[in-house]
């Protein structure tokens, strides 16, 4: 290689959640104060909350984060592989940002050396561009079903021949039988390729660890590269977990906000703002749960409408919402839940299913068809909802569907090129294709203002995920060992 060559780490964890979307973010921002150009990466994403590229593809939402933490606009590249699931055991594949369509595990199997080299035709591209790549695993490198024909763990690493650091969660106990245990189960070459631990999330002080990580760097021979705090309130981005809990101050005036969790719940990020929001108690329902007395219900999106459609209506959450609009409160729905709100949604191509069509709620006086053609793209305009000033809004549209009828004559968004939102007369009921909606500050404040909060403060979400990208970066220089970090990607 080339002076220009560029180096690749592989960060790899013992399981889902184990930090290794986080560690990637924090390493892109440490790299980027020292001066270095570095792109994130990961193979195959099985996710179903998506960002909208600067090339209008479809990423998963912890890739964009990572661009932002090194400073870039996010790419199509930097997640060549996205799988929505659609079913227990089937995925819409998404290929360079675009679908390619419906594969059940059998298919996408027979699939994968396509799919390999589409990885490494990314991988060698961002490899062309940047001084380093931080790549992220997927799952857990370990799960001896999946080795065959793997290209999101070692399938990956030994292609691409790069150096792999393996980081799991001390919170969730085992930490030292999940790492010595990964390793063990780990081939030859690829044990060899592992050069070094990462312990997520400790408590306390790291003395009281010391005797354990020395037992595992002689149990393994690999370095323990460092131990990560607990970080209490960080925020960055979940890749697909949906976390239900927060932080209310106590005799504070809130705004109550139920959002029932679809089957394919998809962009629940969405909801982020909102979660963070001092004055704002969201709380997700879940299967069996009644929708509770609230200021304002938002039905998410969906990877399935009408699926998702029926179960909610199998909860019972359809009453709960006529209940909800009977005693005054408000309600919200965002791409699949805006399309739920209207009379009917169609499928006549069978493209999120089984062909046909489903009556929708019969709030709004619109209907939705599902076409082949996916609408993705980024897009800003100015909101104005009723008795307020406008305002402006940002997002970014991900949906199959082409939305008609009455109630888009009187739109609450004006885009770029188009009209999006729709306000119900008697000013209730507000459906939108954006995803993203409440990360605009002064568009968040206004849809909680018309929700009931008459006071809300005004929150810069994005601040807020600067701000722990920043907690993130200032933990790892502060606990890993960097200078062998640096030196395993060449620097």
């Amino acid at each position: 290689m080339g002076s220009n060559s560029t180096h690749t780490l592989m960060v790899q964890g013992t399981t889902s959640d184990a930090g290794k979307s986080a560690l990637v973010a924090g390493l892109c921002r440490v790299f980027r104060r020292h001066g270095l150009s570095v792109a994130p990466f990961k193979p195959q994403n099985m996710a179903l909350n998506s960002a909208v590229t600067e090339d209008g593809g479809e990423i998963g939402r912890a890739q964009a984060l990572q661009a932002a933490a090194a400073g870039l606009e996010p790419h199509t590249d930097m997640n060549p592989v996205l799988l929505k699931p659609n079913s227990d055991i089937g995925a819409q594949v998404i290929v360079n940002g675009r679908s390619i369509g419906e594969m059940d595990a059998t298919q996408y199997h027979a699939y994968k050396p396509e799919v390999m080299e589409a990885i490494m035709r990314s991988w060698q591209r961002l490899q062309s561009h940047y001084q380093t790549v931080l790549v992220e695993g997927a799952g857990s490198p370990a799960e001896i079903n999946l080795r065959e024909g793997d290209v999101a763990n070692m399938g990956f690493a030994e292609k691409a021949d790069c150096p792999v650091i393996i980081i799991a969660d001390i919170d969730k106990g085992g930490v030292f039988a999940h790492l010595y245990g990964t390793l063990a189960l780990l081939s030859e070459s690829e044990q060899a390729r592992v050069k070094g631990f990462v312990i997520n999330r400790f408590r306390g002080d790291v003395k009281l660890l010391e005797p354990g990580l020395r037992w595992l760097e002689e149990k393994t021979g690999k370095p323990v590269l460092g131990v990560l705090p607990y970080l209490h309130g960080l925020h960055l981005e979940a890749e697909d977990a949906v976390i239900s809990h927060q932080h209310v101050e106590e005799g504070q005036k809130v705004l109550k906000v139920a959002v029932p969790i679809l089957t394919r719940t998809s962009n629940h990020t969405d909801f982020d703002p909102l979660r963070l929001h001092p004055e704002v108690d969201v709380h997700f329902i879940g299967k069996g749960q009644s929708i509770p007395e609230c200021d304002l219900v938002i039905i998410p999106g969906t990877k399935n409408t009408r699926t998702d459609l029926e179960f909610l209506k199998e909860n019972g959450w359809g009453q709960d919402i006529l209940r909800h609009l009977r005693y005054g409160g408000k309600l919200m729905g965002i791409c699949g839940g805006y399309q739920m709100l209207g009379k009917a949604v169609h499928d006549p191509d069978g493209i999120e299913g089984m062909a046909g069509s489903s009556d929708a709620l019969g709030l709004l006086d619109l209907e939705t068809t599902m076409i082949r053609e996916k609408t993705l793209t980024r897009v800003s305009g100015v909101m104005q909802l009723p008795g307020q000033d406008p305002v402006p809004v940002t997002g970014y549209e991900i949906h199959a569907g082409v939305t008609k009828g009455p109630a888009m004559n009187h739109p609450l968004i004006r885009l770029d090129q188009e009209v999006d939102g729709v306000m119900s007369e008697d000013g209730q009921i507000f459906g939108t294709y954006l995803h993203g909606v409440f990360e605009e500050p002064d568009a968040c404040t206004a849809i909680l203002r018309w929700a009931g909060l008459k006071d809300a403060s005004r929150i810069d979400y994005r601040l807020l995920r600067e701000e722990g990208i920043n907690r993130m970066a200032d933990a790892i220089e502060e606990s890993l060992d960097m200078r062998q970090i640096f030196e395993l990607c060449g620097v």
